[in-house]
């Protein structure tokens, strides 16, 4: 699924995934930054709780939106495809400056999701200016291609990711997350091996990845992001590579940036500030 058309004089919204873990009290970096794209008090933000098993997630975060100084935070309940085709909790995506999707399980927002109204409308709305947000679960489901599940482990094999179609916001980026807690870079070089023409995004905890209209990644938090470019990429044996076998991948350019830090998808390159 491709990114919405920008058809309207307005900029293309920010793509902003979380590592999961946000800082939620003290040193909100995260949350008050996307307060403030988003429009700052003013903002009106649709909460997606769609992956979460748990019933009070939406409510929490509406809550913690409202203790900010939001206004207007809604929980938005789409249990079931026909929640996501009709009806006020739909029709509130238009009025929205930002969308929140929060954790959980990211099978439940792409089978619950994908292919309904609510799909369509967060993808023209980003492109026509709406700001999306997503942690854990939610961040994995931003672009084309979802890690849908996979093995830890820092070596890429095979049958160490499980791929899935994602929203659709972007097909630049692959994106993992609880990164370095849950050791998962074999598994974010192992989507990579099977779609070289993406870079891939490795989210820390409590660090996001605000993405940009042009493409720009500015990483805000406490942690860091592992950023995988296999543009030069000039061996992989995963076509060769048996289940449970290692894959040799040669030419990849990996960068770790923390706070201030900036990736250039256009140019590929890798600034500290």
């Amino acid at each position: 699924m491709c990114p919405a058309k920008n058809n309207s004089e307005f900029e293309r919204g920010y793509i902003i995934p979380i590592g999961g873990a946000e800082e939620k009290f003290q040193n909100r970096d995260i949350l008050d930054r996307f307060i403030s794209v988003c429009g700052g008090k003013e903002a009106r933000i649709g909460i997606i709780p769609t992956a979460s098993e748990l019933e009070d997630t939406g409510r929490n975060y509406e809550k913690l939106f409202r203790n900010i100084g939001i206004k207007h935070a809604r929980v938005l309940q789409f249990e079931t495809r026909e929640d996501c085709q009709e009806g006020p909790d739909v029709d509130y995506i238009e009025k929205c400056s930002g969308v929140f999707m929060t954790g959980g399980n990211q099978l439940r927002l792409s089978t619950t999701l994908g292919g309904t109204r609510v799909a369509q409308l967060i993808r023209r709305r980003n492109a026509n200016g709406m700001h999306v947000a997503g942690t854990s679960a939610g961040a994995a489901f931003m672009p084309e291609h979802m890690i849908a599940g996979g093995e830890e482990g820092s070596t890429p094999s095979p049958d160490k990711v499980t791929l899935a179609p994602g929203l659709g916001l972007t097909n630049a980026f692959i994106i993992d997350q609880h990164f370095r807690q849950r050791d998962r870079l074999g598994r974010l070089l192992t989507a990579l091996a099977y779609n070289p023409f993406a870079v891939g995004i490795g989210l820390d905890e409590d660090t996001a990845a605000f993405i940009r209209p042009d493409d720009d990644v500015e990483v805000v938090g406490s942690g860091g992001i592992t950023v995988i470019d296999p543009s030069d990429l000039s061996y992989s044996s995963m076509d060769s590579a048996r289940r449970g076998e290692p894959v040799s991948l040669i030419g990849i350019k990996l960068h770790i940036l923390v706070a201030g830090g900036h990736f250039d998808i256009t140019n590929r390159t890798a600034h500290p500030k």
